[in-house]
């Protein structure tokens, strides 16, 4: 009832200004009727609303068809959040007396509808619809509302399935638990618990939110503990974890300056807090272990409110919402999006679409892992009432599609809260107060409709070692698509090597790995086979070549036609990372070899594998690179790594390789 209370009272004062006549022109003869209901306006304008009930009652017991009393007494009752006795005096007067005011049929329809009796609204906004001159504002709500009770009758008669299911003592407490994130792989488990009865760092008793995260050990989630070093005597909000758990953005409303220690992190700057609300960002730096948080500055963070950051699975877009704070509140709350650049940090922050934002209120976005589907909560679409939760798709061109209601009775004719889902598409959670939990507000997880999943994906797994010592590298993992040569995701190597990332499945993908130091590595590897199984990651254990005079690596992405030496466009991406290693390494000198398979005649191979060695080479010189720094060769089929005893060992023998001259 929260929507609707200011709506009708709004319309409550107006109508009761307006429509009220002088004492001889009220739908009733009956003076001491009168006399009653003019004694009911002065206490009902004066929020007297226990005197004013009385006396409408009064005029009623006088006089039992007297509309306006009838009236009265419906703003009264929703003045004190009864609707079911608000809606049983709009009923009597719309008996009554149907033609005296026409919108006691839209603000009788309007009850229904914000109380689920959708059956019932549908026949009083179609009744209201049909008079003449009525105000143009309200006609067109009355057109929206019949709408959505359509369309929730329609919902409430074919239910999705839906059985929530408390996640248990480990996550849930008597205290509020809200805001889940969960990490690809689906071992860790963040949450904000508010802890109730506490003193909070304004020094009032309002209680501290804070972050918890719990690890999924066989198929169970542990006790829940508390995130260190991102938590402050403050308030904390909103954690939106990355997809392999090193990144973590979430909401500070008080000031988080920057420090010189965090320079270098991704995102490489931020500022002190512009105001209000902000998003901050903390980078893991060990076993639970976290960088201090700052604030990511403009252009995400404005003076305006900024929160409920999602963090995609690319690893560079950043998805949050945005609203102007003033007035008792949160105002124009609508979705935006931000994308980092390869020094991490973000611009050019655009406001989504219509088919996402609304003119009401738009919130709790939630982009899935696959990239492709978004969801969120507005209350402003065609729903079920209050706030519902939607799922958006994004289309070929990039743009979002319509708007899809996870229907009843996922939503309801209550305000629903933000929902996050698993990255295999199987498992939703959010949470509730709903009756029967630990107290208070609890996280819940239920199985989603497939209707409503996102797009099937699959997640890569991989551990970076130095070729030599076998020791844990941290490096940069570049992963695009080989068709379209798009980057798909960037991942961080952590402290220990590993590195995670989760890609749309049944695709081709290259990868390129840079570190400092190394020489850098390509390779390419298709999931189409392995999608289905979600459980079992593709794994990609890669081990770096110092550089050094001599050492060689293979350029797995360069590609040529058969019998042919004009390189594929796909062979740009590979040939553009070798260049900026050059570009880096100024004074490194290489020969760019040719290699063939031991079909056919040698002599053919030979001249075969020079010409797409200086095809290479050629690429490089065109690009910049000093041809002083550069030398080419074919080696035909002289030197193959496998014997040329199958066709997948020809394959792997025919080759362009990159060796240190010098350095």
């Amino acid at each position: 009832m929260k929507k609707i209370k200011w709506l009708l009272l709004f319309i409550a004062h107006i109508t009761f200004a307006q429509q009220y006549m002088p004492p001889g022109n009220y739908t009733s003869t009956n003076k001491k009727a009168i006399k009653h209901i003019e004694e009911a306006r002065k206490f009902f304008e004066s929020k007297k609303d226990a005197d004013a009930e009385k006396c409408f009652l009064k005029a009623l017991y006088e006089d039992p068809n007297f509309v306006e009393a009838m009236m009265g007494l419906s703003y009264i009752y929703i003045d004190r959040n009864k609707p079911e006795e608000a809606i049983h005096q709009l009923k009597k007067a719309v008996q009554t007396n149907p033609k005296f005011f026409p919108n006691n049929f839209y603000q009788l329809g309007e009850i229904q509808y914000y109380t689920a009796h959708y059956d019932d609204a549908i026949p009083n906004f179609q009744k209201f619809l049909t008079f003449d001159r009525i105000n143009p504002d309200i006609k067109n709500r009355a057109n929206y509302l019949l709408a959505c009770s359509q369309f929730a009758s329609q919902q409430v008669k074919n239910p999705k399935p839906f059985n929530p299911k408390n996640m248990g003592a480990a996550i849930n407490t008597d205290n509020d638990e809200y805001l889940p994130s969960v990490t690809a792989d689906s071992k860790y488990f963040y949450f904000t618990r508010h802890i109730l009865h506490t003193k909070s760092c304004d020094g009032s008793q309002n209680g501290q939110e804070d972050f918890y995260f719990s690890h999924n050990q066989d198929g169970a989630w542990q006790p829940a503990q508390l995130m260190k070093y991102v938590n402050s005597p403050c308030n904390e909000g909103s954690p939106s974890v990355s997809v392999d758990g090193q990144f973590l953005f979430f909401v500070g409303c008080e000031e988080m300056p920057t420090t010189a220690e965090e320079k270098g992190l991704i995102p490489a700057t931020g500022k002190p807090s512009m105001g209000s609300c902000d998003i901050l960002f903390s980078q893991k730096v060990g076993d639970n272990k976290w960088t201090k948080p700052f604030d990511l500055g403009p252009p995400v963070c404005t003076f305006d409110w900024e929160s409920q950051p999602s963090f995609s699975s690319d690893n560079k877009t950043l998805y949050f919402v945005r609203g102007n704070r003033g007035g008792g509140g949160v105002k124009n709350q609508d979705i935006y999006v931000s994308t980092a650049g390869d020094d991490g940090v973000f611009t050019n922050v655009t406001k989504l679409g219509n088919n996402i934002n609304t003119p009401g209120r738009e919130e709790a976005p939630f982009i899935h892992p696959d990239n492709q589907t978004l969801y969120f909560v507005s209350d402003s679409r065609i729903g079920m009432g209050g706030l519902d939760i939607y799922m958006c798709r994004k289309q070929a061109d990039g743009t979002w599609g319509e708007a899809i209601n996870l229907g009843y009775p996922i939503n309801t004719n209550g305000d629903e809260s933000s929902l996050i889902v698993s990255p295999d598409g199987k498992k939703a959670y959010f949470h509730s107060d709903k009756p029967g939990g630990f107290g208070g507000t609890d996280l819940y997880s239920f199985d989603l409709p497939q209707e409503l999943a996102p797009q099937p994906i699959t997640y890569a797994q991989g551990k970076i070692t130095d070729a030599k010592t076998k020791q844990a590298l941290p490096a940069v993992v570049h992963i695009f698509d080989l068709s379209t040569q798009q980057l798909v995701t960037k991942a961080y190597a952590d402290y220990n090597g590993n590195f995670l990332v989760v890609l749309p499945a049944q695709k081709n993908y290259m990868m390129n790995v840079a570190k400092e130091n190394y020489l850098f590595y390509s390779d390419n590897f298709s999931l189409k086979d392995i999608a289905a199984d979600y459980s079992k990651p593709f794994q990609l254990n890669i081990a770096l070549q110092p550089i050094d005079t001599g050492v060689s690596i293979e350029l797995k992405n360069v590609f040529f036609d058969v019998d042919k030496y004009d390189l594929k466009p796909e062979s740009k991406t590979e040939l553009d990372k070798l260049v900026s290693f050059l570009t880096k390494n100024k004074t490194i000198k290489i020969e760019i070899g040719g290699h063939t398979d031991s079909d056919g005649n040698k002599k053919a191979n030979q001249l075969l594998s020079q010409n797409r060695a200086k095809a290479v080479y050629d690429y490089v010189a065109k690009a910049g690179i000093s041809t002083l720094r550069l030398s080419y060769k074919g080696y035909g089929d002289s030197k193959p790594i496998v014997p040329n005893t199958s066709i997948e060992n020809k394959a792997k023998n025919r080759r362009t390789e990159v060796k240190i001259t010098g350095k």
